[in-house]
């Protein structure tokens, strides 16, 4: 989905999401797949994320990261601008207890790393 709009300078004004989830997928430089969070399917929870952050209407964009470096506790997920982050993020109830957390304004604290 592209977002945005042309200025009248005939540039782009970005229209920047309220937040930006990190999902680490624990890619390396050379773009292999290695690390906790992919062993543990975390790319596989990328559209249930998607769908979710449409399907709720929330003013979000999912990125797919390289390593976190936080593979003790992958898969994690960051959202920003908040800083907040989480660990063994390993299903569709973790995403939804995040997301409803995220829409009600708070952290779902039994997933947060501190």
């Amino acid at each position: 989905m592209r977002r945005g709009a042309a200025n009248h300078k005939g540039g782009f004004i970005l229209e920047k999401p309220k937040y930006h989830i990190f999902a680490c997928s624990s890619f390396r430089v050379d773009g292999d797949p290695k690390g906790m969070c992919h062993k543990k399917g975390s790319s596989g929870l990328l559209p249930y994320i998607e769908n979710e952050i449409i399907d709720r209407g929330l003013d979000a964009l999912v990125t797919s990261t390289g390593c976190m470096k936080a593979c003790d506790h992958g898969p994690v997920m960051v959202i920003y601008p908040d800083n907040i982050w989480y660990g063994n993020i390993a299903n569709e109830e973790a995403i939804d207890a995040i997301l409803d957390a995220l829409e009600d304004g708070g952290t779902a604290e039994e997933y947060m790393l501190t």
